[in-house]
């Protein structure tokens, strides 16, 4: 039986990241996954729920989305859901066999990040212009 000198799988200890922007960009698009799984969805079961549980539960939720904080958590929301749509456009390429060589991997990577910030802008503005 051969012994392996090295684990047969990467992990953390060995696994050297190729490119720092296109490791990055993987690694926060599962987080920002998650982020939208779980802070997301409770936010969202918050505010529905205090409106089906009564104007007075309703207001008090609206009044904590309504301050500075509340804005801030529902911005960083809009950036975490438009860089995750963004990026699993990116992966959908990818799964047609588009963008694996390095220059197309970092210019698709600047159009994810590009776009969810100007989405995220306007989708504020726009927001913001309905008040």
């Amino acid at each position: 039986m051969k012994t392996h000198p090295r684990p047969l799988s990467p992990h953390l200890q060995v696994y050297k990241l190729h490119t720092k922007v296109t490791s990055m960009l993987s690694i926060t698009f599962r987080v920002f996954g998650a982020v939208l799984m779980t802070a997301g969805t409770f936010f969202f079961l918050l505010w529905i729920v205090s409106a089906a549980s009564g104007a007075s539960a309703f207001e008090a939720v609206q009044g904590f989305y309504g301050t500075w904080f509340g804005y801030l958590v529902l911005f960083g929301f809009t950036v975490v859901l438009f860089y995750h749509l963004c990026n699993g456009i990116r992966h959908l390429l990818w799964d047609t066999g588009f963008g694996f060589d390095m220059p197309t991997l970092r210019k698709t990577g600047a159009i994810a990040i590009g776009a969810a910030a100007t989405l995220s802008v306007l989708a504020w503005i726009a927001g913001l212009a309905a008040l």
